[in-house]
């Protein structure tokens, strides 16, 4: 019988990142103060998870200045989108495993 725990991707057992991740597979992107409203998180909270899941491909940070203000975006790539849902995927399975 096949473990599917070993299909779950390490990058979103973060709560936090799996929350970010989350957000941005349904809106193409987000900005930074609606993932600080909606996950109620540090800024420093917020930069280290998106630093981490940017280093591996998975999201994309746009920085621009709007006015005088910094304005800082996100996107998911195709390899981050694709992953969450293999993700999903696997938890989905790993689910059904355990309920036989």
């Amino acid at each position: 019988m096949k473990n599917y725990i070993d299909d779950l991707n390490k990058a979103f057992e973060s709560r936090v990142r799996l929350g970010i991740m989350s957000l941005l597979m349904v809106h193409e992107t987000v900005d930074f103060i609606l993932v600080k409203e909606f996950m109620q998180l540090t800024d420093g909270n917020i930069a280290s998870h998106v630093q981490t899941l940017e280093k591996l491909g998975y999201v994309e940070v746009t920085k621009q200045f709007i006015g005088k203000k910094p304005h800082t975006s996100y996107r998911a790539t195709e390899a981050g989108r694709k992953a969450f849902k293999n993700h999903l995927e696997a938890l989905e399975n790993l689910i059904k495993q355990s309920s036989l």
